[in-house]
């Protein structure tokens, strides 16, 4: 009898492509290469250059590499240095530098539970939240999306360590989540508050400091974010804001901090310096959020089928896997990268095509943008 531990696997693949849910890696190009939807450089500063001359610089001065966790060698000054520019931007007393916005949504959830606590967990959050309420042990209760009054029941009555966990922009329809009123409920129930806010900073709040700024709950008692550096910052990597004694609890106990190599000084120096330009230019955050609403109201105006955004997020719904994977293919032949997502990816089940704004398009770019998706719908349109 031969040995054949993986045969499963191949099962599993003929299944995904009966669904039409096959997925395949697409290096792109260095140079130019199609008119990019697809990304989240929402600010277009990955490739600015006093960005990426900071980043080269921080390599130059300490290595390619942080060497080691962050309480071995893997901590610099400029880790220091972006940490507390963070916290000042988005008005929190504290911050703590990750290798990626994963981990540091790992950290949080698993930090500031545990077997005796209650997550109460939007039921569109991202993967990274459900990974983290599923390694914190705690209970969690999963709400409909984006219900405080669904939290409010779930919190009723419990006793011991409670957490409501949302994102605060979801990455599938681009939508805002009610922050301000989550906040309230939680203060009344005495839970914590706890707000991803990887799709908010650069483009929510004024000068781009967040969608917690705009909600007026930065910094508060029980209020405790993540974020990502690689999106409005062009950079990588990911933070948590919070009290001083939050982020002094995560350094001797987070797994995903005290385990993991810390963060390159390249993605560091490369994000402190975009934090910098958003500082200075911070008309890059109402330029995102402008070209989003173009881009809404003129595809729907032709009868495409879109949630208003919130922030950088544009969603068309698709009738099908396979037609929001043709619909994504036939865009990238005609010059244009969307982002394609099907399930498992979206919780709803509905296929989508995901567009990103960006706050360099230019006008010629969204017309080209507009017309391009129009042609290739699926579907007939008005």
């Amino acid at each position: 009898m031969s040995y054949a531990p993986f045969d499963w696997i191949d099962d599993e693949a003929r299944r995904r492509a009966d669904a039409g849910l096959v997925r395949t890696l697409r290096p792109r190009p260095a140079d130019k290469g199609p008119l990019d939807l697809a990304g989240n450089d929402y600010l277009g500063l990955s490739r600015n250059p006093e960005v990426t001359a900071a980043a080269a610089e921080a390599a130059r001065t300490w290595g390619a590499g942080a060497t080691g966790s962050r309480l071995v060698t893997g901590s610099t000054a400029l880790h220091a240095e972006l940490e507390r520019e963070l916290a000042d931007f988005c008005g929190f007393e504290a911050a703590l530098v990750f290798s990626s916005g994963y981990t540091a949504n790992l950290a949080a959830l698993t930090a500031l539970t545990g077997r005796d606590s209650l997550i109460v967990s939007d039921a569109g959050n991202h993967a990274s939240i459900v990974d983290g309420c599923r390694l914190s042990r705690a209970a969690t209760a999963v709400v409909p999306h984006a219900d405080p009054g669904a939290v409010r029941t779930a919190l009723a009555g419990h006793e011991g360590r409670a957490l409501a966990v949302t994102d605060s922009v979801f990455s599938v329809d681009g939508d805002a989540a009610p922050l301000a009123v989550l906040a309230e409920v939680c203060r009344e129930a005495g839970a914590a508050l706890l707000v991803d806010d990887a799709h908010g900073l650069g483009v929510m709040g004024e000068g781009g400091r967040g969608a917690l700024a705009a909600a007026g709950i930065a910094g508060g008692e029980g209020i405790v974010a993540t974020l990502t550096l690689s999106k409005s910052l062009g950079s990588q990597g990911g933070a948590v804001l919070g009290p001083a004694p939050v982020i002094r609890h995560l350094v001797n106990t987070a797994r995903t901090f005290i385990f993991d190599t810390g963060l390159a000084p390249a993605a560091v120096g490369g994000a402190l310096a975009a934090l910098r330009v958003l500082r200075r230019e911070p008309g890059r955050a109402a330029r995102v959020g402008a070209v989003a609403v173009e881009l809404h109201s003129r595809l729907t105006s032709h009868g495409l089928r879109s949630v208003r955004p919130d922030a950088a997020v544009v969603a068309l719904r698709a009738p099908s896997p396979d037609t929001a994977v043709r619909w994504a293919a036939d865009c990238r032949t005609a010059g244009l990268a969307v982002g394609c997502f099907r399930p498992p990816s979206v919780p709803d089940g509905i296929s989508r095509l995901r567009l990103t704004a960006r706050a360099d398009l230019t006008a010629s770019q969204i017309d080209t943008a507009v017309e391009t998706l129009v042609t290739t719908a699926p579907l007939p349109v008005s």
